[in-house]
């Protein structure tokens, strides 16, 4: 089956059964400041599963991109993937676990042809808090799923978002395939790897209040999610995701460049060619991000000199142009369901170049301070600080140093740098956890007055600097907003009082804030504003401020202006090339 099967048979699906299907929203979410990307197809959903109502319906599917590193360090096995596609289907207060199990259970084992001795569940155990989800183990069961084949789990594996956190919440129940040739056990064990998770069902029915309680929701809501890259490599018959039809040119291509086969080779190509797929997604994201030492720019160097450093260890040609080959087979296989990709192929292409060109200077420094600080000492074995230094500053994958000492006679204190990666592993992970946890606990207060001032700010611009000003991106926090747009000069200090002044005298005006839902044409017609008019379905919302801006966006803002207190910037910088960053703040 070609993958473009499963996502038509997916969305085909839930079509049939009365759902609106909606467009992936972009990989770098528009002003939610909780994450650098959208590590999942609900987080674009956040302020319907809150309770706004959604132009297209209650209920809602589609296939979501995702870009998610809280499993970086096991990318390079059989099934782990920094970027990925997710598919989901979503109610908002419609139905809720009865009909959305059998919808899994359908589409899996109909639709998909699935044998059933092949599944095996999970389903939330209880605590002293939330009693035992035994009703959906008792709709698994009805199924023909046998009882022997449900596993009850903690909290840690089957609770959404997390326990301590306030607000909608709900046990989940994730569906595993049996994905290996031996004989299938009768009894199901979630510790057997053998077992791959492939669907997740979260079942949002509580609301943790202040004061410690679980109370019902008045309106449930479901929200699911199926690993596309998993599901199709079951429906092709492997047990490695990267042998599936997703990567077979991918990984033919490295194969050719480094002139090695895959078997005996598995790890290194497994990450060079997830590493670059996952670059030339973010790069070719409508937001424009560049490789930096910040944000989801730090992720996207991060990920390049990865799969450099990678693709080094397969004795591919650093000087030849083996990552715009690579780059361009990702293009030509997802271009038509992405159209960003083609649209932005060149500013890839440039991107990896570039970051490839920088870090091999990088490279060379670093080989030239391993040289000096090897004629520097006289001990056979490099220190493990040396070690970390390379890794760290240079960008030294321990192999490459363990190789170079070998070279010269010498050793490395292996251990010693393990310790070391140990503890900026655990340094960096606790730093991206904050970056990466999404969810539902955005749209405070503030990041809702925030939200809304970007509106105002983007058409203060349009009149200051030009009408050919838009939002490039965003960023918002409880204390700021940070906002992107093109402009091919630094602003004088006349543009930027001017802007101020604009966006104060609309918030002293006291203007009323409307929304509208319409269709995505007429929205269009009447000049709405749109980021990223792509991650938009047919009916929209269009949210107005007075006659000043109009644009498409999911919300939620203010409802007069009145509400905003006053606008100051506080930084006008350059973000990137012809981009340039207002950081501001509402007093």
């Amino acid at each position: 089956m070609k993958t473009i099967d499963l996502r038509e048979k997916f969305l085909d699906f839930f079509k049939e059964n009365s759902h609106a299907i909606i467009p992936s929203a972009p990989i770098v979410p528009e002003n939610d400041p909780t994450c650098l990307f959208n590590t999942a197809g609900m987080q674009p959903l956040v302020p319907y599963l809150k309770g706004e109502k959604h132009p297209a319906g209650t209920r809602l599917a589609d296939v979501q991109k995702c870009v998610r590193l809280t499993d970086l360090d096991e990318v390079g096995d059989k099934t782990h993937h920094t970027f990925f596609e997710m598919l989901g289907n979503w109610s908002l207060g419609d139905y809720f676990k009865e009909e959305a199990i059998k919808y899994s259970f359908d589409f899996l084992t109909k639709k998909l042809e699935i044998p059933i001795e092949r599944l095996a569940i999970t389903v939330f155990k209880g605590n002293n808090l939330v009693p035992q989800d035994s009703q959906s183990a008792s709709i698994w069961m009805k199924l023909g799923i046998p009882e022997e084949r449900i596993a009850y789990l903690g909290e840690d594996s089957n609770w959404w978002p997390n326990i301590e956190n306030l607000g909608p919440c709900g046990p989940d129940t994730e569906i595993f395939y049996f994905r290996s040739n031996e004989e299938i056990p009768k009894k199901f064990d979630p510790e057997d790897d053998r077992w791959v998770e492939i669907w997740n069902n979260v079942f949002m029915q509580y609301n943790h209040e202040e004061n410690g309680t679980f109370t019902n929701l008045k309106n449930k809501n479901v929200d699911t999610g199926m690993g596309l890259e998993r599901v199709v490599a079951i429906l092709e018959g492997v047990t490695d995701n990267y042998k599936s039809s997703l990567w077979k040119e991918i990984i033919e291509e490295i194969e050719k460049l480094s002139n090695l086969p895959y078997e005996g080779n598995e790890e290194a190509m497994r990450i060079v060619a997830d590493h670059i797929r996952t670059s030339v997604f973010i790069a070719g994201d409508n937001a424009g991000i560049k490789p930096s030492n910040t944000d989801q720019g730090y992720i996207l160097r991060r990920l390049i000199r990865r799969a450099i450093r990678y693709a080094r260890k397969l004795n591919i040609d650093l000087n030849s142009e083996w990552e715009t080959s690579l780059a361009k087979i990702v293009i030509d296989k997802y271009k038509n369901i992405y159209n960003e990709l083609e649209k932005n192929e060149q500013v890839i292409l440039q991107v990896l170049k570039d970051e490839k060109n920088r870090f091999s200077k990088t490279l060379e420094k670093g080989l030239k301070e391993f040289e000096k600080l090897v004629q520097a000492s006289d001990e056979t074995v490099i220190d493990k600080d040396v070690a970390f230094k390379l890794y760290d500053t240079y960008g030294f994958p321990i192999e490459l140093t363990i190789e170079l000492a070998k070279e010269q006679n010498k050793t490395v204190d292996v251990q010693g740098f393990n310790e070391k990666f140990k503890e900026h592993q655990e340094k960096s992970r606790a730093g991206s956890v904050q970056k990466f946890k999404g969810g539902l606990a955005s749209n405070s207060e503030m990041n809702i007055k925030y939200h809304t001032a970007t509106h105002l700010l983007n058409a203060a611009l349009k009149i200051v600097i030009g009408p050919n000003v838009h939002q490039k991106g965003s960023n918002i926090t409880e204390e700021r907003m940070r906002f992107d747009f093109p402009c091919d000069h630094k602003m004088t200090p006349e543009e930027i009082k001017q802007t101020e002044d604009l966006v104060n005298k609309w918030i002293a005006d006291a203007i009323p804030v409307t929304k509208k839902e319409m269709s995505k044409e007429e929205a269009l017609k009447i000049g709405a504003e749109a980021m990223f008019i792509e991650k938009y379905g047919d009916i929209v919302t269009v949210y107005f401020i007075g006659d000043i801006s109009k644009e498409l966006c999911g919300g939620p803002h203010v409802t007069n202006t009145n509400q905003l207190g006053t606008f100051k910037i506080k930084k006008e910088e350059a973000s990137s090339s012809g981009i340039r960053r207002i950081k501001a703040v509402l007093i």
